[in-house]
């Protein structure tokens, strides 16, 4: 069953910070000009992806985890999927907002895990900023400094570029600035506590709900800055790039010239094409993939090998 990559339809999702942009770096069909997100590969029940090609079609990801789970290595796949992947376009800043670890998710909001999540800077304006982190020292003086509304002195930005990566363990107070377009590889949860949103208000006239408490109670204070070790390989066409190896996902940007063996074996792989246009190759089909496909590469695929001049986000557990 699926020697070939397993396809999957983004869900897209509307937001007051969204644009077009997914639509113009990715051809997407996108509802509005205020698309927020692309769910590219979720089994989350918030946006499911869909099956788009083979003997599941028309499947959500949800269901073949839970009725194939052989395709993901196991015999019986006995928890949620783990991971999902999104691309944002942040047209205008996000909330100010933190996201619980797996203990304060399950003790706040009865949900099975938190939300550790990493963001690999597709697109940005020149001088675009993010917020991670803040400068209290103590919970007292991040209370003081809320209270007092001095977001100038809480807030820690940094300026990103395009190819930039940034990873953001649970209880990271964080924000994506606008001009800003991520790819976002995450545990598989949608809680998001908001601490500041710019007095904005929706077309209603209504601004957002805070969510301060639960905020101050899952940040982590002092803020803890996090040492990425990328490490690089050049493996005949392939240029792999660790970003990231982490207690719930390991992250790569691979850049392909030509033909190329896979490093990774024994996993399936969560892709997302990033640029570029090439095939798949397995032993029963040649699949052609290009920028803005996502796809799940089943454990059950056998020997294969990617042709092309892509460029690829690749995540596993």
């Amino acid at each position: 069953m699926y020697k070939e990559p397993v396809f999957l339809k983004p869900v897209f999702q509307e937001r007051i910070w969204g644009g077009g942009k997914l639509q113009k770096l990715f051809d997407y069909d996108i509802p509005s000009q205020t698309t927020g997100e692309a769910w590219v590969i979720s089994a989350h029940e918030n946006g499911p992806s869909i099956v788009m090609n083979g003997q599941l079609k028309g499947m959500s990801l949800k269901e073949i985890w839970q009725g194939y789970p052989q395709l993901f290595g196991f015999d019986i796949a006995d928890s949620e999927f783990p991971l999902l992947v999104k691309i944002l376009d942040a047209n205008d800043q996000l909330s100010v907002q933190v996201h619980p670890d797996d203990f304060y998710a399950k003790e706040l909001v009865s949900q099975p895990s938190g939300k550790t999540e990493c963001w690999y800077i597709l697109d940005c304006d020149e001088g675009a900023e993010i917020i991670i982190g803040h400068q209290a020292k103590s919970r007292e003086e991040f209370q003081r400094l809320v209270v007092n509304g001095e977001w100038g002195n809480l807030f820690q930005s940094l300026k990103v570029k395009k190819g930039d990566f940034v990873y953001v363990p649970s209880g990271t107070l964080h924000s994506i600035g606008k001009g800003i377009v991520i790819l976002e590889t995450q545990q598989s949860s949608d809680i998001t506590f908001r601490l500041y949103d710019y007095d904005r208000v929706d077309g209603e006239g209504k601004k957002r709900e805070l969510h301060l408490e639960q905020a101050m109670a899952v940040m982590t204070c002092p803020h803890k800055e996090v040492v990425q070790d990328n490490v690089k390989e050049q493996l005949n066409n392939l240029e792999s790039t660790r970003l990231i190896q982490g207690e719930y996902f390991t992250v790569y940007h691979w850049k392909l010239g030509g033909k190329a063996e896979i490093p990774v074996k024994n996993s399936f792989l969560l892709v997302s094409v990033i640029n570029g246009v090439g095939q798949i190759v397995t032993e029963e089909s040649i699949s052609t993939v290009k920028k803005g496909d996502n796809f799940i590469v089943p454990a059950t695929i056998g020997d294969y090998f990617i042709d092309g001049d892509l460029e690829l986000i690749v995540s596993h557990t």
